[in-house]
């Protein structure tokens, strides 16, 4: 499979960020989902990981004021498609959202998304949604602890924090103090 580079994925990045600042906010991000999928790596394949991790939140440059959030994975998916890169790459973009998003959940949630399961499937694309649950984007950007993150799934549901244990027992969990230092984010 031909993948980009790290420097032809910054150069997207750059390409589709709509102002320096959301360019820094998002690229710094997958940067850091990067680094903590690469922690968790076992027998995947490392240079999808990289790549997906790389390119996972590429759809929130395309997201319309007031659009919904939900929506930045398919956008994802459908400019790497666009731009001719392979279907596996792209499939992390759409599949990486929450603890995975089913046909019923966008029925019954009634979610702005075609109803389809967008539920990962490969361990490239189980890894990087893993690896995404541990750093968000809000403002000022910061680390969730695994505690945190289970308990903002509680409005979910008990299928959602289920989920997310079973991806912790299969994965471990990620050193978060380290990146903290390294990025200057808080472990909340």
């Amino acid at each position: 499979m031909d993948l980009p580079s790290d420097d032809e994925i910054r150069a997207l990045h750059e390409r589709f960020a709509p102002d320096r600042e959301a360019f820094e906010l998002v690229w710094t991000h997958c940067r850091i989902i990067g680094d903590i999928a690469g922690q968790l790596l076992t027998d995947e394949d490392g240079d999808l990981v990289r790549a997906g991790a790389l390119l996972h939140d590429i759809g929130v440059y395309r997201l319309a004021p007031g659009e919904s959030y939900v929506r930045h994975g398919l956008l994802g998916h459908e400019m790497l498609r666009a731009l001719d890169l392979p279907e596996p790459l792209a499939r992390i973009c759409s599949h990486h959202t929450g603890v995975g998003i089913s046909r019923d959940d966008v029925l019954r949630q009634r979610l702005p998304l075609p109803p389809v399961d967008y539920l990962a499937e490969t361990p490239e694309e189980t890894l990087v949604m893993y690896a995404d649950k541990f750093h968000s984007k809000t403002s000022p950007p910061r680390f969730n602890t695994p505690s945190a993150y289970a308990a903002s799934l509680a409005r979910f549901g008990p299928g959602a924090t289920a989920r997310f244990a079973a991806l912790t027992a299969q994965y471990g969990l990620p050193d978060l103090a380290g990146p903290a230092l390294r990025y200057g984010h808080a472990v909340l």
